[in-house]
């Protein structure tokens, strides 16, 4: 687990992507969902990115029976960042960033499966 953003081996034009992973729960499923930040958004998602705690993650996430367990990955041209949380530890700017990454991704995907398929 890094708490501080590390380089990419390659600079490439400013572009911020977004990862949140859910796993556990009941079933033991997981889940992914991700956002990448296009120019007009690119600042919304970038703010929400640097409310978060980074530096202030616990050491290793405590875990419940039946709880889920989240995954934030984000890739910001050369930084990467990536935190473990558990699921009592999605408060905050943690689950405002969630909450975003989940309901872009679920919009996105409603909007594909509405789009008929090209000939």
């Amino acid at each position: 687990m890094t708490n501080q953003p590390e380089p990419l081996e390659s600079e490439g034009p400013a572009t911020l992507s977004v990862v949140v992973e859910r796993t556990g729960g009941f079933a033991g499923l997981t889940r992914t969902w991700r956002v990448d930040a296009v120019a007009a958004e690119y600042s919304r998602w970038a703010d929400l990115v640097d409310q978060c705690p980074w530096e202030r993650l616990p050491p290793s996430p405590t875990k419940g029976a039946d709880r889920f367990s989240w995954i934030v990955s984000t890739h910001r041209g050369r930084e990467r960042r990536h935190a473990e949380l558990a699921e009592q530890e999605l408060t905050g700017p943690w689950k405002e960033l969630i909450d975003a990454v989940r309901d872009r991704a679920q919009t996105e995907r409603a909007r594909s499966a509405s789009t008929p398929p090209e000939e």
